[in-house]
């Protein structure tokens, strides 16, 4: 069975989508490309793949993981997107989707861990706050200027001063933003960096009170359960927005999902 590469047209390198489809094919992959209403879950549900693939950004790609769990089959991520933190941390080049379809054919096997809230999976984080309520503007806003958006988020950032009554395992924070991450991140105060590792079967979570770094509360658990004074959350997984209902259990998956990589020569 060939493997099945499902390519999102509308991701940040979407433009470069047709010499992608073509190096794909050349290699032997079978490709769908996203369109109109095309549900990226169910083509790789019903698809007769030995491995399943996702071209896009880090949205695009948990979908396509969770079908890759249930059915036991390896995943292949190919960054097609602007960020692709996701591929930065299971070491691929973000800047080469093409020479990620190398994992395809004969590429090296690891398992890591993915994270769930309230049962949807995530394979990077999930934020609340100030940060999932710009990502949830930016959808509605997404056709419009980027200078636009731009001012509307640091409207939001210069109104949103009330905190959202957060409690993390019964415990009080005071806090406009919350963090909950797949394993380690390197955080600084205006960005996250890299994880070491994606398969040490833990969540992190971050509350920055303030700027200050050293002021910040990081835990560290299999299992968090978030609760706040609202009955819903707008929360956004991986980059992408969506509402949570609250009281919201985070757990983790250890070593759940199988990613291939391709296989590079030592220096």
């Amino acid at each position: 069975m060939p493997p099945l590469l499902i390519v999102n047209p509308h991701s940040g390198q979407g433009d470069d989508s047709d010499e992608l489809v073509e190096a794909a094919r050349a290699k032997g992959i079978r490709v769908h490309v996203l369109e109109g209403d095309d549900d990226s879950a169910e083509i790789a549900r019903s698809a007769d793949a030995d491995a399943l693939g996702m071209a896009g950004g880090d949205g695009s790609l948990a979908p396509i993981a969770e079908v890759a769990i249930d059915r036991d089959l390896p995943f292949v991520c190919v960054p097609f997107g602007t960020r692709n933190h996701f591929a930065r941390d299971v070491g691929l080049d973000r800047d080469d989707p093409v020479g990620a379809l190398d994992a395809f054919v004969g590429g090296r096997e690891r398992r890591i861990d993915v994270g769930r809230a309230n049962g949807r999976l995530f394979l990077n984080n999930v934020s609340l706050g100030i940060y999932a309520q710009i990502v949830h503007r930016r959808e509605a806003h997404r056709r419009r200027r980027d200078a636009f958006a731009r001012l509307r988020a640091l409207t939001i950032l210069a109104q949103k001063r009330k905190p959202l009554g957060i409690t993390i395992d019964g415990q009080p924070v005071t806090a406009r933003v919350v963090l909950v991450s797949n394993n380690r991140y390197e955080v600084d105060v205006l960005s996250i960096g890299v994880r070491e590792r994606i398969d040490a079967g833990l969540l992190h979570v971050y509350v920055p009170p303030a700027l200050w770094r050293r002021s910040w509360i990081e835990r560290e658990g299999e299992m968090f359960t978030i609760d706040a004074a609202r009955h819903r959350l707008e929360a956004a997984f991986d980059g992408e927005p969506e509402e949570l209902e609250t009281p919201i259990e985070f757990t983790v998956d250890p070593v759940a999902l199988r990613v291939l990589t391709p296989v590079r020569p030592s220096a």
